[in-house]
């Protein structure tokens, strides 16, 4: 269900299909369920119109659970199958991330970004003493302005 280049394997589109396909089947079963509850409550409430209530809960409790019991087994089934695809499509993008993460492509750029960060960083730290230096200054500055003289 994979094709590889380069020997790193990626998710085909065969593999997003079927998780498609899937996730569809699992929208139906989640219908299938929710009209055996609706079936269910209406039943359940029909039965406080009877004489024998708790027989006749215990029937219809007893119904839903045949109802139910097969759709919960196909969830299962289901999900399991589902989470091995979605493993198999994590893994896939994981090893292909890792593959780019290692290539002299982004080595080369991660260490140009780092050498930017750093002369940025240098670039921030002067201007933040420059201005601390300028602040020390200012009463100096201002008396000097008052007096009519120039800094040196």
């Amino acid at each position: 269900m994979t094709s590889a280049l380069g020997g790193i394997a990626f998710a085909t589109p065969a593999e997003e299909a079927e998780l498609a396909k899937l996730d569809k089947i699992e929208q139906e079963l989640e219908l299938q369920r929710e009209w055996a509850k609706y079936r269910w409550g209406k039943a359940s409430s029909d039965c406080y119109q009877n004489y024998w209530v708790n027989y006749c809960l215990r029937s219809a409790r007893a119904d839903y659970r045949k109802e139910i019991d097969p759709i919960s087994e196909q969830e299962l089934a289901l999900h399991e199958v589902q989470r091995k695809l979605r493993k198999s499509v994590k893994d896939q993008e994981d090893q292909k991330r890792a593959a780019e993460r290692a290539s002299p492509v982004k080595a080369a750029e991660r260490t140009d970004n780092q050498r930017e960060f750093e002369e940025k960083q240098k670039a921030a730290a002067a201007r933040a003493a420059d201005l601390e230096q300028r602040r020390k200054d200012a009463p100096k500055r201002a008396q000097e302005n008052k007096a009519g003289t120039q800094l040196d």
